[in-house]
């Protein structure tokens, strides 16, 4: 079942690194400044782009199986359709590392068969909501 109460948003924005997936180069698309947003208020960001060296002035990473720091949230910019995809990667990573607990899909990204997924591994799970918006009315 999604998280959607404040008490389980606010929970999971207790993390201290996110992982995005999607994470962009381009200054003003929400896939960059989203990302920025959550690094000016003090999380670890850590990009996953394979078409990128360095986002935000951190170390961009082709998959999250390549990420040696733990993560404790996996934020993502990727269409719809990709998020099944997504989430048994972050399944794949919970399960041999212990870490990667949750899954926030942003504002316009929903997948019925992510969230099974989700559900079925144990993951907690955001669908359709801005992790901006979300920390901006929560937390800052």
């Amino acid at each position: 079942m999604p998280i959607t109460d404040d008490d389980g948003l606010r929970s999971l924005l207790d993390a201290d690194t996110i992982a995005v997936v999607g994470c962009s180069t381009t200054e003003g698309k929400a896939a960059h400044d989203v990302p920025k947003y959550l690094q000016e208020h003090g999380y670890q960001i850590i990009p996953i782009n394979p078409f990128a060296d360095a986002i935000l002035g951190e170390t961009a990473y082709d998959s999250l199986a390549d990420v040696e720091t733990d993560i404790d949230l996996v934020d993502v910019f990727r269409p719809s359709e990709e998020t099944p995809g997504v989430v048994e990667n972050v399944i794949a990573r919970h399960e041999a590392r212990g870490d990667a607990g949750a899954v926030w899909l942003q504002l316009g990204i929903e997948s019925d068969e992510a969230a099974e997924l989700a559900e079925d591994a144990g993951l907690d799970f955001v669908q359709d909501r801005c992790i901006k918006i979300e920390h901006d009315r929560l937390v800052a």
